[in-house]
């Protein structure tokens, strides 16, 4: 059966819930995961359990650059090293055969940013081994991802805390 590429978008919380719930779904039938988050530091909740499942492995970049917007050129240049050294880790572990599902967190934040080689994601995403399941999240995919993608599922935010100044609370947001 051939794997397919789902993106979660939008401007809803729920994108990294949705990717955290087909990990656990795919590991419950025996599937490998490899999961990786990109622009956060893998202190979230969801890290912690997923690193407890078998078949699940959680590969973490843990260097903090702060928000985009309040880097100077010096940082971004720092960011764009470290996450794409960090995608060309994710993708040599899903080239191995037993990995069956591969988790790309906020990937797109970073396409969007230049913070990962544009190029290498498309290539891989166009030659991915054949039974891989990919999964991208983050908001305003470009129209290329959309493009090479099987699944596209919008979260919309209707209503969220954060536009009453409600800070991101540990265990349900973060």
């Amino acid at each position: 059966m051939p794997g397919l590429i789902h993106i979660y978008t939008g401007d809803g919380k729920g994108k990294t819930t949705a990717a955290v719930g087909l990990s656990v779904r795919f590991a419950g039938h025996g599937g490998r995961v490899c999961f990786g988050q990109f622009l956060k530091d893998g202190s979230s909740g969801e890290i912690a359990v997923l690193r407890m499942i078998p078949g699940i492995s959680v590969c973490s970049n843990e260097e903090s650059f702060g928000f985009s917007f309040a880097m100077d050129d010096e940082t971004k240049e720092r960011a764009r090293k470290s996450y794409s050294d960090y995608l060309e880790l994710l993708l040599a572990k899903a080239a191995d055969p037993s990995c069956g599902l591969l988790i790309l967190d906020e990937v797109i934040s970073a396409y969007n940013l230049h913070f990962i080689d544009r190029d290498r994601l498309l290539g891989f995403l166009r030659n991915k081994p054949e039974e891989l399941e990919v999964v991208l999240t983050g908001r305003d995919p470009a129209k290329e991802l959309v493009e090479l993608a099987d699944y596209v599922s919008e979260i919309r935010k209707i209503k969220h805390p954060y536009d009453r100044r409600i800070p991101a609370r540990e265990g349900i947001e973060r």
